[in-house]
């Protein structure tokens, strides 16, 4: 299978909810960077971390969190997709944004995703500070 279907796999899963077939798509020392400067910025390692992460977006922004692949290329290990994202939280300006993920892809697992969005600093506000 190749990088490109493994990250496929991880954005079937994202749609669905379906946080036990996410989980499987990372390795187990899988290492998400989150960039910036807010409460959830940082990096999570493991399945288990990252699952809780993402379930963190879902808990802050009151189940409004979505994330749309819009384009996905390949190279060798490495996949970059194009994301656009949305959620809201009261109190905060709402976050609309596109950016782009890098997924590096070690056998049939994602070791190592980063983050950019084309506004850090509002997405740090967004998410605010711990």
């Amino acid at each position: 299978m190749s990088a490109i279907d493994i990250v496929g796999q991880y954005g079937a899963a994202m749609a669905a909810g379906d946080m036990q077939a996410l989980a499987a798509t990372f390795a187990t020392d899988a290492v998400w960077h989150q960039p910036g400067a807010s409460q959830v910025s940082g990096d999570k390692v493991g399945p288990a971390a990252i699952i809780a992460h993402l379930g963190r977006f879902m808990e802050l922004s009151g189940g409004t969190f979505t994330l749309e692949t819009e384009s996905a290329t390949e190279s060798g290990d490495l996949v970059s997709a194009t994301v656009s994202f949305r959620a809201v939280r009261e109190g905060r300006a709402d976050l609309d944004q596109h950016g782009v993920d890098v997924f590096r892809v070690v056998g049939d697992r994602i070791a190592e995703v980063w983050l950019i969005s084309e506004d850090q600093q509002a997405e740090d506000a967004f998410w605010g500070h711990a």
